[in-house]
């Protein structure tokens, strides 16, 4: 069992079933969109992430990217860190078929792939230091052609698929994930390889 200081909000039993099997924190959940009327939960979720911090580790689905963006609109983004799942096609095994984008959510996630994404989060484990110094920025994310040009988004999505990053990241997401796993070298040696293989 990993320790963790943050408090994690997922979006439903099922997802939390999952997760207190692998880390010893507090674990919140959104009860899916019914985090857009419940006023009480949001406010309980502002008072945990402003005293311990939260980490939101969603699905990787449009829903899941709905919900994480409204709570990245109602709590500060000084006490958010985000968990990415990769896009893994599949469905959990307790459903009859997979869900609508056919993608596994939180719950089919494997425990490695699960610490693996609340590493890359910069969760605060209990005996691992987690400090990572951001290197990339917006800048450089324009120089190597991911932002601003013409065709930006296509090279974006081809490096997302690339690096096993969910489809539906906002740049400036992308920007906090590549600075949570890569150097700037690294990511200038991985969009040029794109660049080489569609030329």
């Amino acid at each position: 069992m990993v320790k963790i200081k943050e408090a994690i909000v997922v979006e439903g039993r099922y997802d939390k079933n999952t997760l207190s099997q692998i880390v010893d924190a507090p674990i919140l959940e959104t009860d899916g969109f019914g985090i857009f009327r419940d006023k009480q939960k949001l406010a309980l979720l502002r008072r945990a992430a402003q005293t311990r911090g939260l980490i939101v580790f969603t699905d990787s689905d449009g829903a899941g990217f709905v919900i994480r963006n409204h709570l990245k609109s109602a709590i500060p983004a000084n006490y958010l860190k985000h968990a990415y799942i990769p896009d893994i096609p599949g469905k959990e095994r307790r459903k009859a078929a997979p869900g609508k984008e056919g993608k596994l959510g939180v719950e089919g996630m494997s425990p490695d792939i699960i610490l693996q994404a609340l590493r890359r989060a910069g969760a605060t484990i209990e005996g691992e230091d987690c400090g990572v110094s951001p290197g990339i920025t917006k800048q450089d994310l324009m120089e190597l052609g991911l932002s601003g040009g013409a065709n930006s988004s296509l090279l974006r999505g081809r490096l997302l698929k690339k690096l096993e990053f969910p489809e539906h990241m906002s740049p400036n997401a992308m920007l906090q994930a590549l600075n949570l796993l890569y150097n700037l070298e690294e990511l200038t040696g991985i969009v040029s390889d794109l660049e080489k293989n569609d030329g």
